[in-house]
């Protein structure tokens, strides 16, 4: 119940952004334009604020990375298994199969700041940052045979991991930008996390492809509880704790991210499929993420 009271006002804004496109805004330019803001300009400004403010313990740092790698890892080697379960279409499988291991960064940092202040999003960064180029290589092999990406230049303008590389490095060189650019990268830190969520709600669908009915319910089931009891339990073997074991948690128990809907269109896949999945996704993560957070709290 705790949970749920705490990650309410996130969830709301969820659906706020929801219920503002459908009822007052249905231009996609708007939605499309305040997305690309969020992505490109207000959420590196967040990272890279957050890792370059925060002390991070570097002993426990590495076994964080470890743990969300296995747990990922375990996403994808789970999700394969729906083939020869529920032999689904090719193209649409190749589409959702992303949905069982990418996971929403907005939403992760809202939680883990609502959880731990700048220490969250800070430990919350060093995942992202590893775990980027890991899942959208995974997505891109899946989809490989229906388009062409190049991984290696999406990865180096990828702004999520450009301002967690220089967040890193000034963390480790011990370095401080200058006051007045602290203050205003700071500014556009505070505002990412309320729109980030607004898009979020807005880029929701209750539309798509009809799909296989099992096979979406199977990979809804591996990314939102089989892959964070997994992080639970390497967690605890690893011996994480504090607000290390709480990211490793709510890293794996993240809703799948809106950008798998964005490579499946572009590499010629099953979009309304996975647009579907990914909403589904996102309404469960608002019932199981308070579950998650009541485990590690």
């Amino acid at each position: 119940m705790g949970g749920a009271l705490l990650l309410a006002p996130d969830f709301a804004l969820i659906l706020l952004g929801f219920g503002l496109k459908r009822l007052f805004d249905r231009d996609e330019r708007f939605w499309a334009g305040l997305e690309k803001l969020v992505y490109y300009v207000l959420f590196p400004a967040l990272l890279f604020t957050a890792l370059t403010r925060t002390p991070i313990a570097w002993r426990s740092a590495a076994p964080l990375v470890a743990v969300g790698f296995a747990a990922t890892l375990a996403g994808m080697a789970l999700a394969l298994l729906a083939r020869p379960m529920f032999r689904p279409p090719p193209l649409a499988f190749a589409s959702q199969f992303q949905c069982a291991f990418r996971f929403n960064t907005y939403v992760g940092l809202a939680v883990m700041g609502k959880l731990h202040g700048a220490a969250g999003v800070a430990v919350m960064s060093i995942l992202v940052g590893a775990l980027v180029p890991v899942v959208n290589l995974a997505a891109v092999w899946m989809l490989a045979r229906h388009g062409r990406l190049g991984l290696a230049g999406e990865l180096a303008r990828n702004p999520l991991v450009l301002a967690t590389v220089a967040g890193l490095a000034f963390n480790l060189a011990g370095l401080q930008p200058p006051a007045l650019v602290a203050q205003f990268l700071s500014r556009l830190g505070e505002a990412s996390i309320a729109l980030g969520l607004l898009a979020v709600g807005a880029a929701l669908s209750l539309r798509g492809g009809d799909g296989a009915r099992a096979t979406s319910a199977y990979l809804l089931t591996v990314k939102l509880l089989a892959v964070p009891a997994t992080a639970w339990a390497l967690a605890v073997l690893f011996r994480l704790d504090g607000v290390y074991f709480a990211a490793a948690v709510i890293f794996a128990a993240l809703p799948a991210a809106s950008s798998a809907y964005i490579l499946a269109v572009r590499m010629g896949g099953d979009g309304p499929a996975t647009a579907r999945l990914i909403t589904a996704s996102t309404i469960a993560a608002m019932f199981t993420l308070p579950l998650w957070v009541g485990v590690i709290g």
